[in-house]
Formats: C-alpha cells, structure tokens, sequence
C-alpha cells in the first residue's frame, strides 16, 4: 500500500515535502505547550490523502501556486480540528495508532487546541484574500457537522433507508474529499462551472471511499478480518440496509431486536454479519461503490492527459482497493 502510495505521489512528492514545512508553519505557537501538541500532531500524520487529492487535483486541471499550499493547509487545520474535538465527544483515546489528544493532555487542552487549530485555518485564510477557498472548506465543515447530527438521530431509530444513507455520507465523508477538489481547482484559477465539476468528482470519490469503509465492517477476504464495529456502535450502513431492505418482516424486525438490544455480544454480531451476506448485501454495496468510482473517472476524460491526472486515477482506484 505505501508502495502504491508513493507512486501516485510521484509527480507531487517535492511538492508534499514542502507542503508539510509550510503546515507546521501555519501551526506554529509561541505558548510552549501548543506548541508541542502541533509538534505532535504533525508527527502523527496519516496517508496525506487530503493534500494529495488537493495537489493533484490543481494540477490536472491548472497550475500549482502558493493559492494551493494554503488550501491544502487550510483543510488540514480545520479537518484536524474537527478530529480532535471529535475525540472529546467520543471519549476516543486513539486516532490512528496513536494516543488522542484528549488521552495525553486531557478534554480542556484537546477542545482549545481545537480551537486554535481552527483559528490559525481562518487567520491563514483572511491574511492572503483567500476567502474563495474559505468559503468551500468551511461548507465543508458544517456539512461533516450536519451528517454526523443526522447519523446519530437515525441511529436512535434505526431507520435509516437508503437515501438517507446517501445523504449522511454525502454530508459526513463525501463533502470533505470534495472541498479537496473544489479547493485544489480554486487554487489553480478555475473558473465556477469547473471548480464545481471537481467539486462533484471528489464527492463521488468520497462516496466510494465511505462504502470501502463500510465493507471492512463485515471482514470479506478483500476488506480484511470481521470486525462488527459499526453494528456494535448501531450504524446502518449500505450493506445492512440492503439487508434489511431485501428481508421478510419477521427477519427483519429479529434483526433489527438483534442491534437494537444485543449488539454488545459477539455471537449476535456475527449473526447480523451472516444475514447481510446471506442477503447479498457485501456484492450489492462493492456494485455500488464500484459506479460510484467509474462516475468520478468519467469525469475526468475531458482533461489532458499529464502525470498529475494518471495519478488522480490511480488515487481513485487506490480509494475502492485499499486494506485499510
């Protein structure tokens, strides 16, 4: 995975290296303590995927420019912020290997950190005129805020249907990497019909990407090993509500007991694992995040062929074959 990574990358690498110089910039503080927890933060990044759809995406479509860099950061900051306030609600003390915030220096610190790390992504913004590209991440942000909201009333309920399962990832997961594209043809001097377009390509991109994520869930030799997480954490996801869409009124209601009040044993998640595949549920959903993933590469078929968009389709493919 890191070897596929580092290929689609390739035509971006000096660009991503001097990416990360300018964001632990952007997140510099003169209070020691902030400064230490940037120190940390920046330490413990992920796969970089959201500066790589940024790079790549100004680059098929334009030029590189700083306007770029800072978009890239700007999402960075508000994206990490969002994450650790996320690990405060959710009482999480990991996110990605590492201890959370919140685990090492306590709720109070983790939320002004937040705080901060959302301040520095609006001053960024306001200093350099770039309240184009603010306009599109903050949409972002209250997008992601807006699905979450959604996706913990429907879990009360349990009644999620399949288009409002769209519509939480739309707003949850597909809004983000989409304000990557829209931010990254911004930055490059697009016109509105065209940032648009790339905003709707992300958003396809980032509607797969969710799916990928939900197969994990049910531990098929492609996705890994069966982990039952979202059903322990009652989220009805695609190949769940195929499930249930698919089944008799008796099963369903069993199944729908089964998450409801014994989500929390081991056997019980593995049988609502069992009925979803029984029903078809796993091949539906890859169908699905299969079109999803061809809509966005469609979309790009009108662009000229260069080594930033061979490799925003590999990003693409990368999304829908990944492992973890």
């Amino acid at each position: 995975m890191k070897q596929q990574l580092a290929e689609i990358k390739a035509p971006i690498a000096r660009e991503i290296d001097e990416f990360e110089k300018k964001f632990r910039d952007s997140m510099k503080s003169d209070v020691l303590l902030l400064d230490k927890i940037m120190g940390y933060i920046v330490r413990r990044k992920g796969k970089q995927m959201r500066p790589i759809f940024v790079f790549l995406t100004a680059g098929t479509v334009g030029q590189i420019s700083e306007a770029t860099y800072r978009g890239a950061a700007l999402i960075e900051l508000l994206h990490t912020a969002t994450l650790v306030h996320d690990d405060v609600v959710d009482d999480a003390s990991h996110r990605r290997g590492f201890f959370s915030i919140n685990a090492l220096w306590k709720n109070k610190v983790a939320v002004l950190v937040g705080d901060y790390l959302l301040s520095r992504g609006l001053l960024l913004s306001v200093e350099h005129d770039d309240f184009h590209l603010l306009k599109i991440v903050s949409n972002a942000v209250k997008e992601m805020s807006e699905g979450e909201l959604l996706q913990m009333e429907k879990a009360r309920k349990l009644d999620i249907t399949e288009d409002v399962y769209y519509d939480i990832v739309r707003q949850k997961t597909a809004s983000l990497i989409a304000s990557c594209c829209a931010v990254g043809a911004s930055s490059a001097g697009s016109d509105d019909k065209l940032i648009e377009q790339m905003r709707l390509f992300g958003e396809k991109v980032g509607m797969a990407f969710q799916i990928k994520d939900d197969l994990f869930d049910y531990g098929t030799k492609e996705v890994g090993k069966p982990l039952g997480i979202d059903i322990k954490e009652r989220k009805l996801t695609l190949p769940l509500i195929y499930a249930l869409q698919k089944a008799g009124w008796a099963d369903k209601r069993h199944i729908i007991n089964l998450i409801r009040n014994q989500s929390h044993k081991t056997k019980k998640v593995q049988e609502v694992i069992d009925f979803v595949k029984a029903s078809n549920g796993i091949d539906y959903s890859k169908q699905v995040m299969q079109d999803f993933a061809e809509q966005a590469l469609a979309m790009l078929d009108e662009f000229p062929e260069s080594p930033y968009k061979s490799s925003l389709r590999q990003l693409v493919t990368f999304t829908i074959s990944r492992e973890k």
